[in-house]
Formats: structure tokens, sequence, C-alpha cells
């Protein structure tokens, strides 16, 4: 991935989340009768500031990494008497809860605004065939076969993998039937099998849900042969080079690349020896396997790739709708995405999902530039779940957040007086501690993936 992608990719998706976040904060205080004195994205030195006609400065700061609206306060400094009907603690509970809302709301209506986008622009999906069922697996028990289609993963439309796997993904750490319906080749019935989880995933570090039914998708036969290889990886430490056909691995022939993705994936760290066959030689490479992730989700890693194949059409779809029918399908997937990341947060905190799950800038900076250099439609999509993620956040009523000032409004709203300046000191210090070490464990996830 270009260093390019990942630095333009990340500073477009900060900017614009944070552009409308704020903008909701300041739309609804000039509503309000709130004095916006600054208006800042970025954090740090000004590179470019200007102001309106009703005295609000605007600025882009050095650092990209947030952005805050400053109105007028008597808590923050002296109010000219003519400007106190201005000022925001003057206002009533009900327009502070307002303006407060405003920020995650419009990154709500940012993400409808995008799958809208997306849903317009449309997308080629491989289809959700089975191409194997591993024996004694979750799904072989549930009587999933190869050759028939996943069309739906508990009652909701599945087009393509990606969105059989958001399904499961809504089902880690749980117990219960997964109700999956497929359909058989060149049938137009649906029919349903119901898979028994129990705890299924719980706590797992990166989990794979479709590979740990036991499920296979479909793919192109593609021959073992070398097309990369990574600097880092054993492949390359060993002497093996782009060309190289690899024919057999511990003595077991091989005839599709997929075979041997398996084999190696299930030999974490284990010593090896490939056969391979280089210019029309035969040679024999012996090299010990990397680890790739912790517990359940270990796999071998051997570091090398091959070229890409054509689909054939037929196990490719297009999914595209027209506008109005895109107002339903955005509407739809935000609802869903808000569900996911607020059920996500549950269940780290209650031990069902792993904490190491939990992403910081650097991985956000990584999927950031790979989904801007797949294209326009990924990278649309990518702001919408980020621009989602936002809003979850800062509605989760912990002081420091929107929730929190929220929650503070809500108290004095209910008992008619706010909450003494003690009671709201504490809570800040505690929120700033969650905050803060929220942030350090995403950095130490981080730091872990590189």
């Amino acid at each position: 991935m270009s260093a390019l992608y990942m630095l333009v990719g990340t500073l477009v998706a900060l900017g614009v989340l944070v552009t409308f976040h704020e903008f909701g904060h300041f739309w609804v205080a000039r509503r309000c009768g709130v004095k916006v004195l600054r208006f800042s994205i970025g954090f740090g030195s000004p590179l470019l500031r200007w102001h309106d006609r009703q005295g609000t400065e605007f600025v882009i700061a050095a650092i990209p990494l947030g952005g805050y609206v400053k109105m007028l306060d008597e808590r923050e400094g002296e109010v000219p008497p003519e400007q106190l009907e201005q000022s925001f603690n003057r206002k009533s509970v009900q327009q502070r809860v307002a303006i407060v809302a405003a920020g995650p709301i419009a990154n709500f209506l940012l993400a409808l605004l995008l799958f809208w986008a997306v849903a317009m622009l449309g997308s080629q999906q491989v289809r959700p065939v089975i191409g194997a069922v591993e024996i004694g697996s979750l799904a072989a028990d549930a009587g999933l076969q190869a050759g028939q289609e996943i069309v739906a993963v508990d009652g909701e439309p599945t087009s393509g993998w990606a969105a059989v796997n958001l399904q499961l993904v809504r089902r880690l750490g749980e117990s219960g039937s997964l109700s999956v319906n497929v359909r058989e080749q060149g049938s137009t019935a649906d029919s349903p099998r119901q898979i028994a989880l129990d705890n299924w995933l719980r706590g797992v570090d990166e989990p794979d849900p479709i590979a740990s039914l036991g499920i296979r998708p479909w793919r192109p036969a593609i021959a073992p042969v070398l097309a990369e290889l990574d600097p880092e990886g054993p492949a390359f430490a060993a002497g093996l080079l782009v060309g190289d056909r690899v024919l057999a691995l511990n003595g077991k022939m091989l005839e599709d690349w997929q075979q041997l993705v398996d084999q190696v994936r299930s030999l974490p760290g284990k010593a090896i020896a490939l056969q391979v066959e280089r210019q029309g030689q035969r040679l024999d490479v012996a090299l010990s396997l990397a680890v790739r992730g912790e517990g359940e989700a270990r796999s071998g890693y051997l570091g090398a790739g091959v070229q890409g194949v054509e689909w054939p059409p037929e196990m490719l779809r297009q999914v595209s709708f027209g506008p109005l029918e895109a107002v339903a399908e955005a509407a739809r997937r935000t609802w869903t995405m808000s569900l996911l990341t607020l059920d996500s947060l549950k269940k780290m905190l209650f031990g069902e999902l792993s904490v190491k799950n939990l992403s910081g800038p650097i991985t956000i900076a990584k999927v950031a530039g790979a989904s801007a250099e797949s294209g326009l439609g990924e990278f649309l999509n990518f702001l919408a779940y980020l621009s989602i993620s936002l809003g979850v956040l800062n509605l989760l009523p912990i002081p420091v957040l929107d929730g929190g000032h929220l929650l503070f409004y809500l108290v004095e709203w209910a008992r008619g007086r706010p909450l003494s300046e003690r009671v709201q000191g504490w809570g800040m210090q505690i929120g700033i501690s969650l905050v803060i070490g929220v942030m350090l464990l995403a950095l130490v996830n981080d730091l872990s993936r590189l």
C-alpha cells in the first residue's frame, strides 16, 4: 500500500468526519442564539484563519486529530453584559441538550449520506457460494455442503461474502441457534439450516467467523506459483523466488494454491519441507513458518502470494440501487452498523469479545489508505463506518464526551437544578481517565499488530 494513499486517506477521513461533527454543534448553537467564538479543525498552531460577519473565528490547525467549537460561556471567562443572553450557560437545558447532541447526530446523517452514495454507485460482489465444508465442523453438523449459496443469515439477505461476515460478526461470543438459508445450484427454493452456537468465539483475538464455522468460500482454482514475496517472511528468508511452483508440502502433493494456504495456516511456527519447481528443476526447501494471531486465532504464515485470476461471470453479482431505493438501503445500513458498534462495545465490556479487537489511530490510518487505494466506493464505505463509530462513541455517557455532557444536562432537567461543580469535576476526572485508558489500549493493540 502506498504511503501517499495512507497519508491522504487519513487526512481526508479525519477532516471530513471532524468537520461534520463540529458543524453539527456549530449550526445548532447558532440556531439557539449562542455566540460561537471559534470553529477549529485540528489543534495547535493555526495554518489558516478567517472571521465571518458574526465574529466567529474559523481555524484550520496543524495537528489534524480532532477539532472543537468554542462558545461564549460565563464559566470560561467574563462575558460583557450586552452578550449575556448569547452565553451557552444561560440557555435552557433543552437547548444545551440539542447543541451537544447535534455533533453525534451530524455523524449519523453523514453516514446516511455516504451509504446512499455507495448504494447509488453500486458494487460488484462475489456470490457467497460454499467451496468446501470442513468435516466435523459446525457447518457440517448443520448440513451445509459445497456448492450451496448462502442467501440469508438470521433472516438478513446476503448478496455477497461481506454481508455474510457482517451478520456472523453480530453473533460473536453468543450461544443459541444461528439461522442460515442456503440455495442449491440451479434451484430457486431456499432451505433453512440451524447452526448451534455455544459461546461462539468468545474472547478470541482477531476472530474469523466464516472459517470458524468450517466454511471455505468458493474461489477459482489458482496454481501454486509464487508471484510475490514478503521481504520479512519465511519464504523469502529460505531463498524461494518469484516464479517458483510449489509442488508439495511435507510430502503431500499440491494441485491448488488454496491447499497450500490451508496447510500453512494449520502449522503455526512449525518446520516444514517444501518441494518446488524452478526453471524445470525440482528443489527441496526447508523452513520454519512464522505465526500470526494469538490463542485460537493462531495460524501459520509463509509470506508468499500468487497472481490473481479472473472470476467466472456467473459467480459475480452487480448490486446497485435507484435514488429512492438507495435511501432505504442507506437507512438500513446506518441503523445496522450503529447497533453492531454499540453491541460490540457491550460485548467487550462483558468479555464476550476480546478488547484486542479495539483499534487505534495506526489501524485507522492503514484501513483509510487501503480503502482509498481500492476505489471511491470502498473509501466512502470506510468513511461511513468510521462516522458511525465516532457518533456512537461520542454518545457514551462518559464525562468529557458529548454523552457525558448530555447525562449531566438530563439529570439537571429531571431534578430541576444542575449537579454541583464538585460532582461534575469528579465525573470529568473519571471520564478523562477512562478515555486516556481506552486510547492507550487501542494504541497498544495497534503496535502489537505491527
